[in-house]
């Protein structure tokens, strides 16, 4: 079945936004189905979790990784609240993985990479223990019964090991035997982390989740966002000033500032101001100011976000990866909920109109990762198709009508 988007043409009224629209998300619903059915072969022999090619085999000889494990569940009990009827064998087993092959039993703490051999990377980065929370408490929503025991778990190494009071901010990697190997503090871990608390905050109403994560977003956008043309510089020194020569892994820890994260950024932003009362005015003001920003830098005259900003906001790394278009997707969406504004529908529909022509696989399912210069698939940085969790947001955000809590109001998806 070949999906496609009504073009992106007219004058936008608000009887026409695409939220409402019942061709849109009846769209909507059919791509998040394909894409929970594509990814159903990550389920391996022996309840392991495979990386899949583009085509959706199995790819030999790729260790399991935790933030991928962790996506799969927190992806899978989304399916699984959106009425997806084979969500659940995902669930069960990427609980198990995590429990009794990610986890240290000697140490504590969940371990970054394994394969049927062993231990494969041992090392311990925020970034990957922040999954755990958030596949832990997602299961926790979907009604997982071994839910409770890793969210606890998890969320003790995180306060005990990783989290920094006096900073408000949580630190970033260890060895395996807590051994601290670098001074690095990042942004991503941290953004990840306000994400699986609010999520844990939704599945537990611990007051404390709120407090942390409302702790997080005071630092990155309301100190260091207006002290940076609202772009989020990514890297810190071990006492969070802002390290600008800062160059690590290509992916997970690129120079300079990455738009896909202002863009997330304001969309918890706002989940986060929506879930403690909508008390404070500035936060969807600091967010719009996040996310116009990001767009404004970001998107290239021929289509699609870039990568990375150097430090004075110009085009770093071109390449093209479908998760800042699927970020973009999020924060429209949650943007237009909000406001209906002709401005963010226009934004919206683009976005769209862009991911279903260059990233949305209409033949098998799922989204391919990235595009060359051509507007063509390519595998430069990833191989086959990594990851359903950026995606599959994209797809499912938009049809709840509320700003937080979106996994208990996606059922039912009829």
């Amino acid at each position: 079945m070949t999906l496609s988007l009504p073009p992106l043409t007219g004058t936008t009224t608000p009887s026409g936004f695409w939220l409402d629209d019942p061709q849109h998300r009846s769209w909507l619903k059919q791509d998040a189905q394909r894409q929970l059915d594509f990814f159903r072969p990550s389920l391996g022999a022996e309840g392991w979790l495979e990386q899949l090619d583009t085509a959706g085999h199995p790819r030999p000889g790729v260790p399991q990784e935790l933030h991928a494990v962790s996506r799969l569940v927190h992806s899978y009990a989304l399916g699984k609240q959106f009425g997806d009827s084979g969500s659940e064998a995902i669930i069960d087993a990427g609980m198990q993985a995590l429990w009794t092959r990610h986890r240290d039993p000697l140490h504590g703490g969940y371990l970054w990479a394994v394969d049927r051999g062993g231990i494969t990377d041992d090392v311990k980065l925020a970034y990957g223990q922040v999954f755990v929370l958030l596949a832990a408490a997602s299961a926790k929503q979907a009604g997982h019964p071994e839910a409770d025991r890793l969210l606890a778990d998890a969320w003790e190494v995180l306060d005990s090991r990783y989290w920094d009071d006096q900073a408000g901010l949580f630190r970033d990697e260890y060895a395996r035997d807590w051994t601290p190997f670098s001074t690095y503090r990042g942004m991503n871990a941290n953004m990840h982390a306000i994400e699986a608390m609010l999520t844990a905050y939704e599945a537990t109403d611990q007051s404390f989740f709120l407090e942390r994560a409302g702790r997080i977003l005071e630092f990155f956008s309301a100190r260091i966002a207006p002290a940076h043309g609202w772009r989020l510089p990514e890297h810190y020194t071990e006492t969070w000033a802002v390290d600008s020569e800062y160059a690590g892994n290509p992916m997970f820890r690129p120079a300079g500032t990455t738009p896909g994260h202002s863009l997330e950024l304001g969309r918890l932003l706002i989940q986060h101001w929506d879930l403690s009362g909508r008390q404070d005015d500035s936060a969807p003001v600091r967010a719009r100011q996040l996310i116009e920003q990001a767009l404004a830098d970001a998107w290239r005259d021929d289509g699609g976000f870039v990568y990375t900003l150097d430090a004075a906001g110009r085009h770093a790394i071109r390449d093209r990866y479908w998760w800042p278009v699927s970020e973009g997707i999020g924060a429209m969406a949650t943007l237009i909920k909000l406001e209906r504004k002709p401005g963010d529908e226009l934004w919206y529909r683009r976005l769209w109109d862009y991911a279903a022509t260059r990233f949305v696989d209409a033949e098998r399912g799922g989204w391919y990762p990235e595009i060359d210069e051509s507007d063509q698939p390519c595998e430069t940085q990833f191989q086959g198709k990594p990851d359903i969790y950026h995606s599959l947001q994209a797809a499912l955000f938009p049809l709840v009508p509320r700003l937080s809590r979106i996994a208990s109001g996606l059922a039912p998806q009829t």
